[in-house]
């Protein structure tokens, strides 16, 4: 079996091997992809080097730095890659941020800001990332550095850790729209997009899926107003506090590391037309053992939605911290070692490819009966 194992990531580092115009970074690229799936305790460049046989972290270095290779060539191969082998058509797509702690200013985009990994203020790099979904597994498929105001203000600055100059400020939202709009280039076939309440409260991604007709549950605060009647809004909370009682349904959202996510959950329409004779709804989420914990959506899709479909994308948003999980804890993702911009792509992508690597193996041996809980590096 871990034969087998060896010739499909073979097979996958081959389907790579184009995106390198010289033989010395393809190999280094290959050894470092090996040593991102070996059970090392850490996976930093003095540790990748000895993994591959080197006596210093200069050819790691070198090839995280390397102009030689295409990194966004590679993160597609990665994207192709996981729909090639868990892709449906009832997929979801999920984004969400994730946070690096770093020490001093001069990594590429580090400052001060809240991050919801850290649960803090730090000082930090935000990657923000796109996941995809389905019954056969999930995998984060593309990638973004969120730069503060700080760092596109000042040119000089982002000039010293390598991002060009024709790289601007962008959101998170935005950032979330351009991954998007390169999955459905690329025929990603995901039928629901899904995030927390940092994109379900941006109005402007709301109404740029809604002009390309994509379905979405998105998390959301709770005084966010939604049209309740001819020229009224209503805060969402108050439109869920007058919801009867006897129409909150208990179920799950999904299985979690200690089994089914049962939660009470209730819904009411939102009323206003919507593009494409589409329906708006808010959704909330109610904790079983403390009824005053409520979460809220607000919802896009087709007519004759039903409440457990949107209850299943509500949970499937879980999928993302999950792949977060495996990619830090399995492949090294945020265990790198480097400042400039085009060496945390470089890293992130190939930490994204290794990891891509672990979800399909784990897909094919589960679909063969195999235990995927023996499945390690």
């Amino acid at each position: 079996m871990v034969a087998s194992w060896d010739d499909e990531l073979g097979d996958l580092l081959a389907r790579i091997a184009g995106r390198f115009t010289r033989v010395e970074p393809r190999k280094r690229g290959f050894a470092y992809v090996r040593g991102l799936l070996a059970p090392l305790e850490r996976r930093n460049g003095w540790t990748l080097a000895e993994q591959a046989g080197d006596g210093s972290p200069d050819g790691v270095q070198a090839l995280l730095c390397s102009p030689c290779w295409d990194r966004d060539a590679v993160r597609d191969d990665v994207r192709d890659y996981v729909v090639e082998h868990i892709g449906d058509p009832d997929g979801v797509l999920i984004a969400d941020e994730t946070g690096f702690a770093k020490k001093g200013n001069r990594s590429a985009g580090v400052q001060r800001q809240y991050s919801g990994t850290l649960g803090r203020t730090d000082n930090c790099q935000i990657g923000v990332f796109l996941a995809y979904a389905t019954g056969k597994g999930r995998a984060l498929i593309d990638r973004e550095l969120y730069l503060p105001v700080s760092w596109t203000g000042d040119r000089d600055r982002c000039r010293r850790a390598a991002i060009p100059d024709e790289v601007a400020f962008a959101t998170k939202p935005q950032q979330a729209r351009m991954m998007l709009e390169r999955a459905i280039a690329a025929g990603v076939p995901f039928a629901w997009f899904t995030a927390d309440e940092l994109y379900g409260q941006n109005p402007g991604l709301r109404g740029w899926l809604e002009e390309q007709d994509i379905s979405y549950v998105m998390a959301t605060r709770c005084d966010d107003e939604v049209a309740s009647g001819l020229h009224t809004t209503t805060r969402v909370d108050a439109l869920i506090g007058k919801v009867p009682g006897g129409a909150w349904r208990r179920t799950s959202c999904g299985d979690g590391a200690h089994g089914p996510r049962v939660y009470d959950w209730a819904w009411l329409p939102i009323r206003r037309p919507f593009l494409h004779g589409r329906r708006g709804w808010v959704l909330a989420r109610r904790s079983v053992s403390d009824p005053t914990e409520i979460a809220y959506y607000v919802c896009f899709g087709k007519r004759g939605t039903r409440l457990r479909e949107l209850v299943r994308v509500a949970g499937s948003r879980w999928a993302v911290e999950e792949s977060f999980q495996t990619a830090k804890n399995e492949v090294g993702l945020d265990q790198y070692q480097v400042r400039r911009y085009d060496a945390w792509y470089a890293h992130i992508t190939l930490a994204m490819l290794a990891a891509a690597f672990l979800v399909v193996t784990r897909a094919g041996e589960a679909a063969k009966g195999a235990p995927t809980t023996a499945i390690t590096r």
